[in-house]
């Protein structure tokens, strides 16, 4: 089977990407995270960029990641892609279910670097990715929260069944979607079937920014299963 990259953001739905893609029988050699122009944060969900190392320390797979701005992310990217190109990588895992200019994108810098894109769990539904998540034991809490469905109490959260019945809840009177693909919420992923050791948070503040309430990490430890 080829080897791939599995883009990496640090939340669920790369996880279970990851996780589908290994069981699929692709040979998953790196994680690939794009983060801020200092290197400290990263640039999909804000996560400490430290913290997205000390995950790939606890899956025990390397990460590969890029410094980049607005300006710049597509060629930083693509020249990461074209690298592990050059060490025999033909592909890269995403996480997206169902967001087409994503996956259009995806596809676009793949071919750039002459990679095949996978999207395992593209257009499912995805109360069902949900329950697969929660099923397959994997551990992961809220990070962030959109101010308009959800207060910072839901900060910490661990996705459970608890949390799917509360989405469901919800979801009568507002547009949430399940899985949280238009940002209502981003998780950061603790442990699971394919994790070596579990990811503890140990420091962590709150703050509000933007109409959005975020969990900051500021220290991580990694500990036995």
């Amino acid at each position: 089977m080829p080897s791939v990259f599995c883009s990496w953001s640090g939340g669920k739905d790369c996880c279970l990407a990851l996780y589908r893609a290994i069981n699929s029988g692709l040979d998953v050699q790196y994680l690939v995270n794009t983060v801020s122009e200092d290197g400290a944060r990263s640039r999909s969900h804000g996560i400490s960029s430290e913290v997205i190392r000390m995950q790939s320390k606890a899956l025990d797979i390397p990460i590969i990641q890029g410094c980049t701005t607005n300006e710049n992310y597509e060629e930083v990217f693509v020249d990461m892609l074209k690298g592990l190109k050059k060490e025999g990588i033909e592909g890269g895992v995403f996480g997206d279910i169902d967001y087409p200019p994503h996956r259009e994108w995806e596809e676009m810098v793949c071919r750039r670097a002459d990679m095949q894109a996978y999207l395992p769990l593209w257009q499912e539904n995805q109360k069902a990715l949900m329950q697969e998540f929660i099923d397959a034991d994997f551990e992961s809490v809220i990070i962030t929260v959109k101010g308009d469905f959800f207060g910072e109490e839901m900060l910490g959260r661990k996705i459970d069944e608890y949390f799917l019945s509360h989405i469901k809840e919800l979801s009568k009177n507002r547009d949430i979607t399940p899985a949280g693909e238009a940002g209502e919420y981003h998780t950061l992923v603790v442990d699971g079937p394919i994790f070596k050791y579990r990811l503890a948070l140990l420091e962590d503040d709150t703050i509000e920014k933007d109409g959005y309430h975020f969990l900051q990490v500021s220290k991580t430890g990694l500990t036995d299963k």
